[in-house]
């Protein structure tokens, strides 16, 4: 349970019981009953900058945001936070990106939300120390435990499959995926 490394053990071992009982996935989607419907890079990006505008007027603009489907396997990363400089002319000239994993487009928007105010948050702070994530929590007042629940969910992703959220305002109760997507 590489997600979850980081925990106590008895929080590890609750679940891996649930998971054994196969009553984690339940668990989840109980919790977070629905999936948002930000699927475009546009509406990403909008939904971004709602959120920096709310919390972060004073930051560095966002040149682009965006899903990345080759985010996950290849930096071993959810989400990124970019800026690179140029020189244009006699100025240098910052242009700063966040990439998203494509994942994120078929979860509950708690977990978007997570992963947003966290790659927002390192355009004030860049390591991840105590002001860190006193801004996420600003921006998220439950991010820690969102946090968590996303470590629980991609565990049960590698272990179980996927879950299939049903789109705001549909259907309201759980959907489960087999390992076979049915």
């Amino acid at each position: 349970m590489k997600y979850l490394s980081a925990y106590p053990i008895d929080l590890q071992a609750q679940v891996r019981r649930l998971l054994d009982e196969q009553r984690l996935g339940d668990m989840l989607l109980r919790k977070y009953q629905t999936a948002h419907t930000i699927r475009s890079d546009r509406a990403l990006f909008a939904y971004v900058q709602e959120l920096k505008a709310e919390y972060l007027r004073s930051a560095d603009p966002l040149n682009k945001v965006c899903f990345d489907s080759k985010l996950h396997v290849i930096h071993h990363a959810l989400g990124t936070h970019t800026s690179v400089s140029r020189v244009q002319g006699n100025k240098l000239k910052a242009k700063r990106e966040i990439r998203v994993a494509t994942l994120f487009k078929s979860v509950p928007i708690e977990f978007l939300q997570m992963i947003t105010v966290h790659e927002l948050a390192h355009l004030k702070e860049k390591a991840h120390n105590k002001a860190f994530y006193q801004l996420c929590t600003h921006m998220q007042p439950d991010y820690h435990q969102v946090e968590f629940d996303l470590r629980v969910y991609l565990t049960h992703l590698d272990m179980a499959g996927p879950l299939v959220w049903p789109d705001e305002g549909l259907h309201k109760g759980p959907a489960v995926a087999n390992a076979d997507g049915t």
